[in-house]
């Protein structure tokens, strides 16, 4: 098979364009689950209805779930074409699986039309997201570390989550906008549809941005593709990595489901604020989030990634129950924004410096395949069911800081893993 040779570009401009083109699947992927997330309560009404709000909400929310245990298969099967055909085409690829998911949800007849047909039908498109969505991030993340310049890897990297922020931003927009617009039965009934329709329109314009991509020259300049065979092999080896990599990304996963797709339904059905209010807290969490994550990057090529994972886990650790204690005593939209602010500065501090390490500590030649399955471990097994977990730890303890535990079990998992973890050599060394 005949691999494309592009030559090397230094043009400023020419890499800006190129993060803007590998970011807009990765936006695309984001956007629809927090559309999901956001939305938990109206979808379970028309697919997963009962006579119980909170069973509904529940299916809602594990089928929101459901589709993250489908991420681990996503990153072997597609990290492992990933790693032998090339970054751009295993991108190109998982758009396109991603835009058949989000399409079957967003035009799916409800329950009272299709009858059990419509959740089943739901589920499936949530599984087939989920696996795309298995090799997205570390596709994007990977092609990101292997254009990057020299000492500005951290900085690069962190676009890779800055593109979600911006989705988070969007869909939070799109819900303040619709709940000032549509009344609370209209957007139950057919207004939650609006924002999965819009994620379906600029599918084409995505796509075309995506397919402009040029391989990385690193991976061009490689004479030596692994197999699938070798690529399953070289995990099994390395699968301490793999682990240690799941405990630091359980951290990023749990705390960003948290603070984004949590904080609708946690603001209005467990704390009984107004939608909007929650949905204007979501979009400023967003906004904070794009703002620390390209900054902590560019201080971890300064600094060192450890320290930054160091501290913000410590901090995570000792600070998420007591703020989430505070937050339930006596709720409110402004003890809302700030407990979300300060949740985000940990976040977008931690994962500024987590994502470029993880891409560090993965072997060269399985580095998406790695990249991708630790991710979609940590997210199939602990972050991705953070909505549902938290509500029902909530509905069994009847404690709505509850949360914050949650929270501060997935910081003590990434503080020892960032105690345990060790860079692979550098990539021009195993290249050369």
């Amino acid at each position: 098979m005949a691999y494309q040779t592009v030559a090397p570009s230094t043009d400023r401009e020419s890499k800006i364009w190129s993060v803007v083109r590998v970011s807009s699947g990765n936006f695309l992927e984001m956007y629809d689950f927090m559309v999901f997330g956001y939305y938990a309560s109206a979808i379970g009404n028309a697919f997963f209805p009962s006579g119980n709000p909170f069973l509904s909400l529940m299916l809602s929310l594990m089928t929101f779930g459901a589709g993250f245990l489908m991420r681990p298969l996503g990153a072997i099967v597609l990290g492992a074409y990933t790693d032998h055909h090339g970054r751009r085409a295993g991108l190109i690829l998982t758009l396109g699986l991603m835009s058949i998911g989000i399409i079957s949800i967003a035009f799916m007849p409800g329950y009272q039309t299709i009858g059990l047909l419509a959740p089943l039908l739901v589920l499936t498109g949530r599984l087939l997201q989920g696996f795309s969505a298995g090799m997205e991030l570390g596709g994007v993340s990977v092609y990101l570390s292997e254009i990057a310049t020299p000492g500005h890897k951290g900085f690069y990297v962190s676009w890779q989550s800055a593109s979600q922020q911006v989705a988070v931003m969007f869909a939070a927009l799109i819900g303040v906008l619709l709940s000032s617009t549509l009344p609370p039965q209209k957007m139950m009934a057919w207004g939650w549809r609006i924002p999965l329709l819009l994620g379906c329109a600029i599918i084409p314009f995505l796509f075309r941005l995506r397919r402009s991509l040029q391989e990385t020259d690193e991976f061009a300049a490689r004479k030596q593709r692994p197999s699938t065979s070798e690529i399953l092999r070289s995990l099994t080896a390395n699968w301490g990595i793999v682990l240690i990599g799941t405990m630091m990304v359980t951290m990023t996963t749990v705390s960003f489901y948290m603070i984004t797709a949590y904080t609708p339904t946690f603001g209005s059905s467990v704390l009984h604020l107004a939608s909007i209010d929650s949905l204007i807290v979501t979009l400023c969490v967003g906004a904070s989030n794009l703002f620390w994550l390209p900054i902590m990057g560019a201080l971890s090529d300064r600094i060192g990634r450890r320290p930054l994972l160091l501290v913000c886990t410590t901090l995570m650790l000792i600070t998420a129950y007591p703020v989430m204690l505070w937050l339930v005593a006596a709720p409110s939209f402004s003890r809302l924004l700030l407990v979300e602010l300060w949740l985000s500065f940990i976040f977008g501090s931690y994962n500024g410096a987590m994502v470029v390490f993880l891409t560090e500590i993965m072997p060269v030649n399985v580095r998406t395949t790695g990249f991708a399955l630790a991710y979609s471990l940590a997210t199939a097994v602990f972050g991705g069911f953070t909505p549902a977990i938290s509500t029902y730890l909530i509905h069994l303890t009847g404690n709505r800081a509850v949360p914050g535990l949650w929270l501060s079990l997935a910081a003590a998992c990434g503080l020892v893993a960032s105690l345990l973890a060790k860079p692979q050599q550098s990539v021009t060394e195993a290249v050369t």
